[in-house]
């Protein structure tokens, strides 16, 4: 569904990527990891055709980014950010149907009503009791998924999610999580997520790309790059790596200093 062949990106006349390389299937969740500052919300940014590529090429669904209008974009792409959302006096219900906004007219009128998929969404979302609320009537949690709603309601192929749980509770974190791997299995839609929880990467994402100061150190699935070498190569902390007793993935404990 994705292919990013050699992309790099400076700042400044500082690289923050540098000749990433690797391809994302269909109806993949991807994670990309890193320290602060390692390049993972650029890299992303330039997969969402927001930020162009100094050099390489990135493709989706067999065509090359620049080849897309805006539009074109927003019919195949949907991003979640940390806050999507400001505290503004729009409905939810407003929001969502904001999602449909790729597929109308002029007028605001597309072919067939949206309406059946927007109450599908509400339904998954457990939002039925928020839909009259205005955003600013919300806590982070409500808003984040209303953000999300927003998002499956514009039914990308593509899921883009930067760092969406930064700001949540653990409760919201799982919910949201949860609810966008639910989404991703029943659908197919490719997800690639920018996540600082190295246990929820490793929970919820099928392969893992790990970078460290714009270089792409690895990808492979969550057994392969959640190893305490490579953890510590990259965070500079030497953590404990167990296997989850029920999922039977990598779950990083951390060691205090002494």
């Amino acid at each position: 569904m994705i292919e990013v062949a050699s992309v790099h990106k400076s700042y400044n006349g500082k690289q923050v990527v540098k000749g990433a390389r690797f391809s994302i299937a269909r109806g993949e969740f991807f994670g990309i990891i890193g320290p602060n500052g390692s390049g993972k919300s650029t890299l992303l940014k330039m997969i969402s055709g927001v930020v162009p590529a100094d050099g390489g090429e990135i493709s989706l669904n067999g065509k090359r980014m620049g080849s897309y209008s805006r539009k074109e974009l927003a019919r195949l792409l949907a991003v979640l950010e940390q806050e999507a959302l400001p505290p503004v006096g729009f409905r939810v219900r407003e929001v969502l149907e904001m999602g449909r906004f790729p597929y109308q007219n002029w007028l605001g009128e597309e072919p067939e009503d949206p309406t059946p998929l927007i109450e599908e969404v509400i339904e998954k979302l457990g939002l039925g009791e928020l839909t009259e609320r205005t955003l600013d009537q919300l806590s982070g949690g409500e808003k984040q998924r209303v953000a999300l709603g927003k998002a499956l309601v514009q039914k990308p192929r593509v899921l883009l999610l930067d760092e969406p749980t930064t700001f949540l509770d653990i409760g919201y974190q799982i919910q949201l999580m949860d609810i966008a791997r639910s989404w991703q299995k029943n659908t197919q839609v490719t997800v690639v997520a920018v996540l600082h929880d190295l246990n929820l990467a490793s929970l919820y994402c099928d392969r893992i790309l790990m970078l460290h100061k714009g270089n792409q150190i690895s990808v492979g699935n969550p057994q392969d790059i959640l190893q305490s070498a490579l953890i510590e190569q990259v965070y500079g902390t030497k953590p404990i790596v167990m296997e989850h007793p029920v999922h039977h993935r990598p779950q990083i404990i951390l060691q205090a200093g002494s």
